[in-house]
């Protein structure tokens, strides 16, 4: 396996529409506001968040559980920017529908600006010929309230290609999460 330049993102992205919509280099700015920095990298893809969240709170009481998960453990919100609680976490989605190749592997990492705020999005390994928004979690690990902003950079994919095809595929396997559209609560 080996990580994938600027030029092999911009060519799957642009001939085989692995990502959309695409920004072919990275963008830093918008309407003369510095922003959290998305699109294409050296080696990677930096994915935008969208305004739709699901915030976590506790005031069912409710238990944290990946089998048995209560949605009522959320409360949705839209909008430019979502406030997460202190030492709490929300759900969201990317700006960009991504589409896996057969050979690839692409592994999901925060972005440093979060990272260095004490904000941290779980990194999330997307298998070969999976696709979907992917939905993105954001642990505030901190005794303050965080922003995340949304239309902007959060995440960093990096896509790893083989020199083989997998034998089995997400797509092969009716993955569970495959196609999602919207922010996408465990499944089981």
């Amino acid at each position: 396996m080996s990580i994938q330049s600027d030029r092999w993102i911009r060519e799957m992205a642009t001939k085989e529409g692995m990502i959309e919509p695409f920004e072919s280099g990275q963008v830093r700015d918008k309407e003369g506001e510095r922003i959290v920095s998305y699109g294409t990298s050296s080696y990677g893809y930096d994915v935008r968040c969208a305004d739709e969240f699901k915030i976590f709170t506790n005031v069912n009481n409710s238990i944290v559980d990946p089998k048995r998960f209560d949605p009522g453990s959320f409360v949705d919100f839209k909008g430019d920017c979502c406030i997460i609680p202190p030492n709490s976490f929300a759900l969201a989605r990317t700006v960009e529908y991504l589409r896996i190749p057969r050979n690839v592997l692409t592994i999901c990492l925060g972005k440093s600006t979060y990272a260095r705020c004490g904000i941290i999005v779980n990194v999330t390994p997307l298998e070969p010929e999976w696709e979907g928004h992917v939905t993105l979690e954001f642990s505030n690990t901190t005794p303050l309230p965080a922003r995340i902003y949304a239309g902007e950079g959060v995440a960093q994919m990096l896509f790893l290609a083989s020199d083989e095809v997998c034998e089995t595929s997400y797509k092969d396997r009716a993955g569970k999460y495959q196609g999602q559209t919207g922010v996408t609560l465990p499944s089981t």
